[in-house]
């Protein structure tokens, strides 16, 4: 019921989590982890001057880390630099709800790692907005994953919504029920090979 359109970005960080489709967008290289989860943590919160992490606070970095399942739990002093992009991209999926947001925005955010990482971190997602009923709007390309994840489909082209489907009618939607879709809501053949790939 609030409109918080034109409200600045760290007013709106309080609201919204975002992940993008770049691994490297998400956190900062140059800090250890620790710091990145910090800084996370107090996300929407009055900045202050302290900066240090207490015990309390690295043991719950700990905790959240190990629910990752990829060792990040006993390198909290590393350099975020030093991860591969789908470390780097599972953490900032942690750092973007640690502060459970309202709306969970997650743009492509597979994209650009191999299939093998992205079905990891997709799966920490699902588990993630699962556990902490997020909503959540996921920006893809992948129609395999579009069908299979969500409880909602909007498919749009050149800013238009084509179709919304939900429930038992997405349910039953294949790849191909999606491309024949598109073409007869676009009007024409599909041309690009990003529409045709998954």
């Amino acid at each position: 019921g609030t409109d918080i359109t034109k409200w600045p970005e760290h007013k709106r960080a309080k609201f919204i989590g975002r992940v993008f489709q770049d691994p490297m967008m998400g956190t900062t290289a140059g800090m250890m982890i620790e710091e990145n989860l910090a800084i996370a943590a107090r996300r929407g919160r009055r900045p202050t001057l302290r900066w240090s992490s207490s015990s309390k606070d690295r043991e719950h970095f700990r905790e959240l880390l190990a629910g990752l399942k990829l060792g990040l739990e006993d390198r909290l002093e590393s350099k975020v630099g030093l991860l591969s992009g789908g470390q780097r991209q599972a953490l900032t999926l942690l750092m973007a709800t640690m502060a459970k947001p309202k709306l969970l925005l997650l743009d492509e955010h597979t994209a650009a790692l191999d299939p093998k990482t992205a079905e990891k971190v997709l799966g920490l997602t699902e588990s993630i907005v699962r556990e902490q009923q997020l909503t959540t709007l996921m920006i893809t390309h992948n129609m395999r994953d579009a069908l299979r994840l969500g409880n909602r489909l909007i498919m749009m082209y050149n800013g238009h919504i084509l179709f919304d489907v939900s429930g038992e009618e997405k349910a039953h939607l294949t790849v191909k029920d999606l491309l024949a879709m598109f073409e007869k809501a676009a009007g024409s053949e599909l041309t690009s090979d990003s529409l045709l790939l998954s």
